[in-house]
């Protein structure tokens, strides 16, 4: 299994970043650059131009790595993480027309937050119910460290399961605003559930955030300060569905509070802020938010917020890993 593994997480690297040597070109030529936030820090507006929506070259990359070495699976008929990576793709291709709107009209904003939203809970609904006619989800919460589950009836569990996967699509929607931060900070967390996929010997699951992880790393080579090339809302939403879609196929969605605790500081200083922002008629908690532009304008570099963000994942990846021992 662990030659398996490491096969698929070095096949999507490569072709990854091979891809992405055409996608860059192609998004070139049809001049898909980002537009840059007016009220962003002033010194992104070198960024304005940098083609985006290159999200797809990691999309395409580990979903036909998860599709080959998962065939034999699936002629067995185990096709968890065919749905996991169809679900991803689903918020990825949500992503995708709200950033070719941005492209068309020249403007930092495209699908309007209640499209998005309509659209986003749609699709949890949807995987949720497939994953539960199909066996694959149980309306039971499993808590870490503790070891014990709670039964909670199904309607509840659907709106709860609902809105933890819109919020957490968002949440890494939203931590990717600086070069390679968004990429490197899921890696690990791709990283974290392949193996605990490995552990609980959920093949082929654990092919989809392993093929995922190769991906990601060879986007980082096009991505890191100065960014070749965004991974737009295309990326983001595809890595924000891929997440959240594994916690719940591993049936331990409460394991995001931990392995997502960048993407939580990240939607918590937005909340913060505008909150603060309304309660003070005008002043504000941060600098400027999310926590990241926060830290920029403290001096911190963008490698530095890399490193250290990075760095926060592995030790709660870490934390999470020493929390569901006593699962299955």
């Amino acid at each position: 299994m662990i030659v398996t593994l490491l096969l698929a997480m070095g096949i999507s690297f490569l072709l990854t970043l091979v891809l992405g040597k055409f996608v860059i070109a192609e998004l070139r030529k049809l001049k898909a650059g980002q537009e840059i936030r007016k009220e962003g820090p002033a010194w992104h507006a070198g960024k304005a131009g940098t083609p985006t929506m290159g999200g797809v070259m990691f999309i395409i990359g580990s979903g036909v790595v998860a599709f080959l070495l998962g065939w034999e699976s699936m002629l067995r008929g185990e096709f968890t993480h065919l749905y996991v990576y169809l679900f991803a793709l689903i918020f990825g291709l949500i992503g995708f027309v709200d950033d070719y709107r941005k492209v068309r009209q020249h403007q930092n904003e495209g699908l309007t937050a209640k499209q998005k939203f309509i659209l986003q809970l749609a699709a949890a609904v949807l995987f949720l119910s497939l994953m539960r006619y199909e066996g694959l989800l149980t309306n039971a919460l499993y808590v870490p460290f503790v070891n014990v589950t709670v039964e909670l009836n199904w309607i509840l569990y659907l709106v709860f399961a609902a809105f933890v996967i819109v919020g957490c699509v968002n949440a890494v929607n939203l931590t990717d605003g600086i070069d390679g931060q968004s990429s490197s900070v899921t890696f690990v967390v791709m990283i974290f559930f392949t193996a605990a996929a490995a552990k609980w010997e959920l093949m082929p699951l654990a092919l989809f955030p392993a093929a995922l992880a190769g991906g990601l790393a060879a986007f980082f080579c096009y991505n890191h300060h100065p960014a070749k090339v965004f991974m737009g809302d295309t990326g983001s939403l595809f890595m924000g569905g891929a997440v959240a879609a594994l916690a719940f196929a591993m049936d331990m969605p409460l394991i995001l509070i931990l392995v997502g605790i960048i993407y939580i500081l990240e939607t918590l200083s937005d909340i913060i802020q505008v909150t603060y922002f309304k309660a003070t008629h005008g002043k504000r908690f941060f600098k400027m938010a999310p926590l990241h532009h926060h830290l920029e304008l403290s001096g911190w570099s963008e490698a530095k917020l890399v490193a250290v963000f990075s760095g926060v994942t592995v030790l709660c990846c870490i934390l999470a890993w020493l929390g569901i021992q006593g699962r299955y």
